[in-house]
């Protein structure tokens, strides 16, 4: 069946593909927006911060302590580039990095109690903002597309199959 005339999917419907097309469009544009939010949350936290440094201090934050290369894998980031990262935190004194009993080769890193107060005060500021704009939407709206988000970003995460 060609594009045009829509994808047979599980069950027998079909997708369109003007509204395949409208979802790349606009997961594109929030990837874009959240690039750009995440850089400007990472400066928050700290002036010196860029990139994905939010992002990893949420994950940290989230996780307690964790081993640093499970921060590469959680971010499909290369060993020097999470270690660059951690390294950059840690001389901010926003993360705490203690070596492995069990294996002295590896490391685990938590916030310091600055790294926290920064992150969790940044991450304030971007829940008002979220806060705000889904302020008009029902309860219901707003847990139906969390849940699709969660769907979208599980099968998105996954290889491609070719």
């Amino acid at each position: 069946m060609s594009a045009e005339s829509g994808e047979r999917v599980p069950g027998g419907r079909t997708l369109d593909e003007d509204a395949l097309l409208a979802v790349d469009r606009e997961v594109a544009l929030m990837f874009r927006r959240g690039r750009a939010r995440v850089a400007e949350l990472s400066r928050r936290v700290h002036p010196e911060l860029e990139g994905m440094a939010y992002s990893m201090l949420g994950y940290i934050e989230q996780a307690g302590r964790v081993r640093v290369t499970d921060v590469g894998v959680y971010f499909a980031v290369g060993k020097a580039t999470v270690s660059r990262q951690i390294r950059a935190l840690e001389e901010l004194g926003l993360v705490a990095r203690v070596a492995d009993p069990l294996d002295r080769r590896a490391a685990f890193v938590s916030l310091t109690e600055d790294g926290r107060r920064r992150y969790l005060a940044a991450r304030d500021v971007r829940m008002r903002r979220v806060r705000e704009v889904m302020g008009g939407w029902s309860q219901g709206d707003v847990v139906r597309f969390a849940e699709l988000l969660h769907r979208f970003n599980d099968v998105f995460g996954e290889p491609a199959g070719e």
